[in-house]
């Protein structure tokens, strides 16, 4: 570099530079300019950096550099722009960088930065933009920072920032934007907030931030964006909070708020986005809110306001979502919210509404959801309904509708959710209904439904189905190729004739039909029908007799054929033993040896750099396809001479998985036994494990108690449908946080499957012992009888884990040191104190999930309830106890 000495500027940003950054950039003293951002620079930021003295601009963002920031950076004087932003820098804001007194803009932001905020940052006075979010920042917010007085933005959120809100921040005159989310702020908002006369955005949300919000903000008369959501502010909303009438993004959402609505919101055209959802709002919603030309999204819902719903609703005209559920709200609904024709989401859910449903409300063609369930509304369901072509979910049940169900409804062919129970529907359910091949779930039960149920074969998609309390009779139709189907309840009806031989019917809620037989528990075997009766006819009698002469020739046939398979299981045995290598391909319905060639090419024959995880059965690979697919590849670890134990745990995932539809398990897409490799392929789920995610503070925080709640019934589901849906039962034997899968919507499914036996009523139960350190039942250190009970002690150390954040043997050796064996604790101690506090909505759901744990992780086999059991109470409202109950440590460890 010494040839370049004389060089005033050095431009090589976005050129795909690899490599790390050389020291020898440091002798470049006359360099006013250097760009390195956008390329793939890696390693360390040198410390001969430091030597640029003359430099006026420094970019190094977007790329991979590691370490810590060199204070030798605090060298460079001149220094006026500072970009270090998204990369992977580490360690502590040097305080050395507080010397660059002609610095306008330090950009730190998407990095692994820790420690303190310095308080020398406050000596620079040139500062106009700061940003340090996104980072792992800890401790108070610097009053000193009240001392940039030229800055206009500063961006701070994403960390873990605590403390309170300095009142020196209200000196930053000439502010535009302040970001503080997504921290542990605690305390008031200061008043002085209110002299930030040019402020734009406020956002304050996702914080611990309590009391009244200050009448000052009112002040803030350039303000476009405010979010105060998800903190624990009480009191009032100020009157005047859109007094500039410039405000467009309002949330202040899941706080303690009381009240009526401020009076500016009414005339605040300039609205785009506002969420005041679970709040105590009060007042006649009618008279507080106005028409909004450019509201896109509003939501009202789970506060306590009255009256009705306006017709000026009609006037949004660019309205997308309109949410005002679990409120006290009467009338009727009026015919011009039809008007609204943008409306993608109409939720009016748990009110009181009365009346019947405006034909005008079949104008809102881009409906996707539609939810007026729990109200009092009556009558049919307008037949313009029918132009609802996109809708995806409808809930109109809980209500009072009393004429037959519409045939049109079988031609909203995207519809996934249809909800009509606990209605007055009369008539015929309508064959159209077996059109809707998207359907997931239909729930016509409580209702005065009759004749027979139709065809519902096409619904290939269908999970669950209740068709309960109604007066349906005659024959259950043939379900046979509808394998998603889970649950079915279809009790209290008057059907009968056999049960369909379907696993969903195998545990089928049926009481209450006397006329239904079959093999399935709580009904009488079928029986033959005799043909000796002198009044039967000749025609009947021949049909009988034909009847019967077939079903004794399918018996013969298939006697005949099941010795055919039986010989040739024999024979496979033998095959099987003598070779314990042989090929065998199934990989989805394709050709499975150039599924196993690309599978091979996809990993790089398996290589450690496609690896995403390691278990005692095998490794986990990450497969991308030539069709841009990707998949979970398990590789077996290969089968050592005369050891069968790799080569049986291959065969028992296989023949569990093989069986299961369900949608908290896994799902197997193929398989591959080779004698140089056996694999299976399974989806892939996006966001990994939930021990992973729990392990990563930042990661956990995006699990918030209603998502940990989701998770705990997702596993209960899946265990229950293992333990009392399949015949044989599935055992899985290693219930662990390592083998919880979560997708992209954080929905559990249980993986592994590696250890599972099945639990064959006619064999032993007794087994070498498997599983995960922790989560391993007591009874197994003297016995290896594994029974289904294994698993449910596991869900209860899981479940613990998942409300506590942490391993239930870490969480024990953190309390040791200050608690006593038996000394009694809250269970707000115990829950993971990296989220703020539950709503008492989630509260009780919470409490009902750590006494099910308790009893889960009885020490005694026989005492623990069944997952059937712990399903049914998860999936009920559970008990609404009054406080948090009082664990000791004993009944934690079990």
């Amino acid at each position: 570099m010494g040839n370049l000495s004389s060089l005033f500027e050095l431009h090589l940003d976005t050129n795909n530079l690899s490599g790390s950054i050389p020291a020898s950039l440091g002798s470049l003293r006359n360099l006013n300019y250097l760009a390195l951002n956008e390329n793939q620079l890696t390693g360390f930021i040198p410390p001969e950096m430091g030597n640029l003295s003359s430099l006026f601009e420094l970019h190094l963002d977007t790329n991979n550099l590691s370490g810590s920031i060199p204070p030798t950076l605090g060298n460079m004087k001149k220094l006026v722009l500072l970009f270090l932003q998204t990369n992977n820098l580490s360690g502590s804001i040097p305080t050395s960088l507080g010397d660059l007194s002609d610095l306008k803009a330090l950009y730190l932001y998407e990095n692994q930065l820790s420690g303190t905020i310095p308080k020398e940052m406050g000596n620079l006075k040139s500062m106009v933009s700061l940003s340090l979010s996104m980072n792992k920042l800890y401790g108070s917010i610097p009053p000193s920072l009240g001392n940039l007085t030229k800055l206009t933005i500063l961006y701070l959120f994403g960390n873990k920032l605590s403390g309170t809100i300095p009142r020196e921040l209200g000196k930053l005159m000439y502010l535009v934007d302040l970001q503080l989310n997504t921290n542990k702020l605690s305390g008031p908002i200061p008043t002085t907030v209110g002299q930030l006369s040019k402020l734009e955005s406020l956002i304050l949300r996702d914080n611990q931030l309590s009391g009244s919000i200050p009448q000052e903000v009112g002040n803030l008369l350039k303000l476009v964006v405010l979010q105060l959501d998800t903190n624990r502010f009480s009191g009032y909303l100020p009157q005047n909070i859109c007094r500039g009438g410039l405000l467009e993004n309002f949330s202040a959402q899941t706080n303690d708020l009381t009240g009526p609505l401020p009076r500016s919101l009414k005339r605040c055209k300039s609205l785009v986005r506002v969420r005041l959802e679970d709040n105590h709002f009060t007042g006649n919603i009618s008279e507080q809110l106005g028409a909004y030309p450019n509201l896109l999204y509003i939501d009202l819902s789970h506060n306590k306001l009255h009256g009705e719903i306006s017709p000026i609703w009609g006037q949004c005209s660019k309205l997308q979502t309109l949410r005002i559920a679990g409120n006290n709200l009467t009338g009727s609904i009026p015919p011009e919210i039809g008007k609204a024709t943008q409306i993608e989401l109409l939720d009016f859910s748990s009110n009181t509404l009365a009346g019947v449903i405006p034909s005008e409300a079949g104008r809102l063609t881009s409906l996707l959801k539609l939810m007026l369930n729990d109200n009092q509304l009556s009558g049919g369901i307008p037949s313009e309904f029918g132009s609802f072509a996109d809708i995806q979910l409808l809930d109109l049940s809980t209500n009072k509708f009393n004429m037959s169900i519409p045939s049109i409804l079988g031609d909203l062919s995207q519809l996934i959710f249809l909800n009509l129970s606990n209605n007055k529907f009369c008539q015929e359910i309508p064959f159209q209904l077996g059109n809707l091949v998207h359907l997931s779930e239909l729930d016509l039960s409580h209702n005065s439904l009759e004749g027979r149920i139709p065809q519902l074969s096409k619904l290939l998609s269908l999970e669950k189905l209740n068709l309960s309390h109604n007066n349906l009779s005659g024959l259950i139709p043939n379900f046979d190729q509808m394998n998603a189907l889970d649950l079915v309840d279809m009790s209290y009806n008057q059907l009968q004739g056999p049960v369909p031989n379907n696993k969903a019917f195998q545990h089928a809620v049926l009481e209450g039909n006397i006329g239904l037989c079959g093999n399935v528990r709580g009904l009488h075997p079928c029986y033959v029908l005799t043909v000796g009766n002198r009044h039967t006819s000749t025609k009947d009698r021949k049909l009988i007799l034909l009847i019967i002469s077939l079903t004794v020739g399918v018996f013969l046939l298939a006697s005949l054929g099941i010795a055919l398979i039986r010989n040739g299981r024999r024979k496979e045995q033998v095959t099987e033993d003598g070779d314990m290598h042989k090929e065998v391909f199934s990989i989805f319905d394709f050709d499975g040896k150039r599924m196993y060639e690309e599978i091979i090419k996809a990993t790089n024959n398996f290589d450690v750099s496609h690896c995403i995880g390691k278990g005692g059965s095998g490794s986990v690979y990450k497969a991308k396809l030539l069709s841009g697919s990707i998949f979970a590849v398990k590789k077996l670890h290969p089968i050592l001479i005369g050891e069968e134990t790799s080569r049986k745990e291959f065969l028992s995932e296989i023949r569990a998985l093989m069986e299961i539809r369900h949608r908290n398990i896994v799902k197997l897409r193929g398989f591959c036994s080779h004698s140089h490799h056996s694999f299976l392929v399974y989806d892939y789920l996006e966001k990994g494990s939930l021990a992973a995610i729990l392990s990563k503070e930042y990661e956990a925080e995006k699990l918030d108690w209603s998502t940990r709640v989701r998770i705990v019934k997702g596993v209960a589901h899946a265990l229950s449908y293992m333990h009392h849906a399949c015949s044989p039962p599935i055992v899985h034997r290693d219930v662990s946080s390592n083998n919880i899968l979560l997708d992209i919507e954080y929905e559990p499914v249980v993986s592994d499957f590696g250890t599972a036996k099945l639990l064959n009523p006619d064999s032993s139960h007794w087994t070498s012992p498997a599983g995960t350190y922790g989560y391993i039942a007591p009874e197994l250190a003297y016995t290896m009888k594994v029974t289904e009970k294994c698993d449910v002690y596991s869900f209860g150390v899981l479940s613990l884990e998942v409300i506590m954040g942490k391993k239930l043997a870490d969480f024990v050796s953190s309390f040791s040191t200050h608690t006593c064996d038996n000394e009694e604790i809250l269970l707000n101690d115990v829950l993971d104190q990296r989220l703020p506090p539950p709503l008492p909505t989630v509260q009780n759901e919470l409490i009902t999930i750590a006494r099910l744990a308790i009893a889960c992780k009885h020490s005694h086999p026989q005492s623990r309830p069944t997952m059937l059991m712990v399903e049914q109470v998860l999936s009920s409202q559970g008990a609404n106890f009054s406080r948090l109950p009082e664990i000791t440590i004993e009944r934690l460890i079990g």
